[in-house]
């Protein structure tokens, strides 16, 4: 029988989501103490990775299990073994063909960033700023990647893996207090892809680069030329994952 598992976790103490050996993951956690409850090997597939220091509110993951047990026992069991920054949301049986990575329809990613100096209560979950920048310009910026593109100047990803083309559907501002909260939702993100259009848009900003900037890298015809900045991992959340 297949679970579907809504999980949130402050990436701070991870080495990204995914498992790696040697490497504290949240993966591995998650896995580790899910095998423990349940008294047998455990692995989890997930909508898709996050990188160290990034957090998530809503990521999915599923996994199987042999027989029918009680999903609110097992979230409650499971939530007192996890450490403090990650916790289970939610639990519910799905369909056998459901796939927490290849049924999802969009990802939603937040961004938040305070222009300000370093302020230690807020610096592992906020990206601050303490250059001067250009808001409205930055939100303009930010604004040329919705679309359909070809993004393969903004992520890492290796040349011999899938196509670099996503759909950005939409990007949108909101603050709340000093916090200006981006949101940007898409049909998938690539390695370091928000963290690049994001970085490229403060770089505009900052007056470090001009807006065409964005449209020489974005679906460029020349030879791929990765862009040079990218923010920090702090300021980045996996929001939500819809289906």
């Amino acid at each position: 029988m297949r679970v579907k598992a809504v999980v949130s976790y402050k990436g701070t103490n991870y080495f990204g989501y995914q498992k790696q050996v040697d490497k504290i993951t949240v993966q591995g956690v998650i896995e580790e103490k899910l095998s423990q409850v349940l008294n047998t090997e455990i692995s989890i597939y997930a909508s898709g990775r996050t990188d160290a220091g990034v957090h998530a509110l809503g990521q999915v993951f599923h996994f199987d299990v042999n027989k029918e047990i009680d999903l609110g026992k097992l979230r409650y069991s499971l939530n007192k073994m996890l450490p403090n920054d990650i916790h289970i949301i939610s639990l519910e049986y799905v369909d056998e063909d459901f796939h927490a990575r290849f049924s999802l329809k969009d990802k939603n990613y937040i961004y938040k960033i305070i222009f300000k100096e370093k302020f230690p209560f807020e610096d592992e979950l906020v990206y601050c700023c303490p250059f001067p920048t250009d808001v409205e310009l930055f939100k303009k910026a930010l604004l040329k990647f919705v679309g359909k593109h070809n993004f393969m100047d903004f992520t890492s990803k290796e040349e011999d893996e899938d196509m670099f083309v996503r759909e950005v559907t939409d990007i949108s501002f909101s603050n709340e207090g000093d916090v200006m909260i981006i949101s940007i939702t898409g049909d998938g993100f690539m390695r370091y892809m928000i963290r690049m259009m994001v970085g490229s848009a403060l770089a505009i900003a900052m007056g470090k680069e001009k807006l065409e900037y964005i449209d020489e890298h974005l679906d460029s015809k020349k030879d791929r030329n990765i862009v040079s900045y990218k923010a920090p991992a702090q300021g980045l959340y996996l929001n939500r994952v819809e289906y």
